[in-house]
């Protein structure tokens, strides 16, 4: 029988690569597009998986996990419910973070900056690209309400199911789509002894990135 480990017994060390400054790409968004692509090819299963974390009017913060859906020079792109919790903060605080972890690469990402909505016919572009379940579901649910039962859900599923041709369901007024427009991005490499490589990439008032290594 094993030995219950306690959770401050829980560690892993880390060595599979390092990193530097000389190693990283001048602008942030090329490096980020070459470690979402090594977390394809080792297979993670959810590579464009990030945690989104908001806060409220009143600074209350609040995190989740979201899927990257767009990225391009002018930042980080998803897509939500806007009248959802989380669409809800970024009206009241167009400011939010954003952490990818790659265990398999023992790999994380975070991005800081400031939010701002994508345009409706980019987020209809979009959302009609969506299978048919995923868009009928977003019709269906009002995300980070109250429901009674699964049941209630189920029902209003169905009842959009019946209301929309399969080949005709619009982009809901109540779902569009954010972008995180980045001025802070921190790369962090495992490494041994949790001496951790870290390098950071800062926003200067020219616009231009200055890339520093920080203490783990």
């Amino acid at each position: 029988m094993h030995e219950a480990r306690s959770i401050a017994d829980m560690r892993e060390e880390y060595s599979q690569a390092l990193l530097t400054k000389a190693s990283v790409a001048e602008e942030p968004i090329a490096q980020l597009r070459v470690w979402l692509d090594a977390a394809r090819a080792v297979e993670e299963r959810e590579p464009t998986a990030m945690a989104l974390a908001t806060v409220s009017g009143d600074g209350r913060p609040s995190v989740r996990m979201v899927l990257l859906n767009g990225l391009d020079e002018g930042g980080l792109a998803f897509y939500t419910n806007l009248e959802s919790r989380k669409g809800r903060q970024l009206k009241a605080n167009p400011n939010a973070a954003l952490t990818f972890w790659w265990p398999a690469l023992e790999r994380q990402v975070r991005v800081e900056g400031r939010v701002e909505r994508i345009a409706e016919a980019v987020a209809e572009a979009y959302f009609s690209s969506r299978p048919l379940e995923s868009r009928l579901g977003a019709w269906a649910s009002p995300q980070s309400r109250p429901l009674e039962s699964r049941e209630e859900l189920d029902a209003r599923l169905e009842a959009i199911r019946s209301e929309f041709d399969d080949d005709d369901i619009p982009l809901p007024p109540h779902w569009g789509g954010f972008r995180v427009v980045p001025d802070r991005f921190e790369f962090w490499q495992g490494r041994a002894s949790r001496l951790h490589d870290c390098i950071e990439y800062l926003l200067d008032t020219q616009g231009d990135w200055a890339i520093t290594r920080l203490a783990p």
